[in-house]
């Protein structure tokens, strides 16, 4: 066995450990009734009964601010911490205006340590830009739950919920590897988001070490914007630059819209295409069959949302109940999983609108 082949088992042995912390946290932390079931299936914090994650405590007030809600994905992690602090009696939620602009997120969060909340949720425009001042909230005695963009410092945040951009190419890598891997001579392509960003190069990556192991690499690349006119002129130029592609990936399915639109105009039809990201017209489009679309890798816009529920725990003294560990763990990596018509119906329901 090659040596990347052992190392990306082994990655994918850790992202399965990945998808099961995941589905505790999913399964211990709502206040929903549930039936019961056993004993409770697990060590809550000391002294607590089985099951006292469900019920409503002490009220906790959070205070949430990300971006900007200027594409689908961005716009669906808001609307998706919202709905999840409303599962809950105990929980207030105050939410910042959504924005782009550093130090207005900066001041917002300044506003949150002085009205005193019991937690943050931020997911930070910048994370090295909202290092300090999220520092000086847990200094306040402000646990801070850090979403997707990492601080610069561990110690600007009590937890940190992050997708898994390496994860997603490694997964997008790994299908395409299944479609055209046992052609030596398949031409890949690749349409990236913005090349500066660190969440880019892992996800590029991940997507090269995946194509190494089966005798691949990439072909054609561009980088886009995540928009829908980014996607579309970077398509363009990637069309025209390669005659025949054997397999496409895109990294964000905002900007694969304008992919898309490309593609059609441009008449191709030839190749396999992966999406990314997980947004419900793309999966529709791959639920309708007949197009290049045959998959995409979910990066899950759940992150705010998770921090919603960790925040509350914290703040209540509560862990995750079906861990035997007594404390909300330091950092919760989503999976990435990849999404075909055979599988499309079970992430349909949870997916973002592009």
């Amino acid at each position: 066995m090659s040596a990347s082949r052992t190392g990306l088992r082994r990655w994918l042995v850790s992202a399965g450990a990945a998808v099961s912390t995941v589905a505790l946290l999913t399964a211990c932390t709502s206040n929903a009734p549930q039936q019961p079931e056993g004993d409770g299936g697990g060590q809550a914090a000391p002294a607590a009964p089985a099951g006292a994650n469900d019920e409503p405590g002490d009220t906790v007030v959070i205070g949430f601010s990300a971006p900007a809600a200027d594409h689908g994905w961005m716009g669906a992690i808001t609307t998706a911490a919202q709905a999840e602090a409303e599962r809950y009696e105990d929980v207030e939620l105050r939410v910042a205006e959504g924005t782009n602009d550093v130090n207005l997120q900066i001041s917002q969060v300044e506003q949150f340590i002085n009205d005193g909340v019991d937690a943050i949720v931020l997911l930070p425009y910048d994370g090295a830009a909202l290092t300090d001042v999220a520092t000086r909230a847990m200094e306040a005695g402000i646990p801070v739950v850090n979403v997707d963009r990492e601080f610069s410092t561990p110690f600007a945040a009590r937890t940190t919920v992050l997708g898994d951009n390496y994860g997603m190419g490694v997964s997008a890598g790994t299908y395409i590897c299944e479609q055209v891997g046992d052609n030596p001579d398949a031409v890949v392509a690749e349409i990236a988001g913005i090349d500066s960003l660190p969440l880019t190069q892992d996800r590029s990556q991940g997507f090269a070490d995946a194509l190494e192991d089966c005798g691949l690499d990439v072909d054609n690349r561009v980088a886009a914007d995540f928009t829908v006119q980014g996607g579309q002129a970077a398509a363009a130029n990637l069309l025209q630059a390669a005659p025949q592609i054997d397999a496409l990936w895109n990294h964000d399915d905002d900007q694969g819209v304008g992919v898309m639109a490309a593609i059609q105009e441009a008449g191709r039809d030839e190749f396999v295409m992966v999406g990314g990201a997980g947004s419900a017209n793309v999966m529709r489009e791959i639920q309708a069959g007949g197009s290049v679309l045959q998959a995409t890798v979910i990066y899950p816009s759940t992150q705010a949302a998770d921090g919603i529920r960790l925040a509350r725990l914290l703040v209540q003294g509560k862990a995750m109940s079906d861990l035997v560990e007594v404390e909300v763990p330091r950092t919760v990596q989503l999976y990435a999983p990849v999404v075909t018509a055979d599988n499309v119906d079970q992430y349909l329901p949870t997916a973002f609108e592009s």
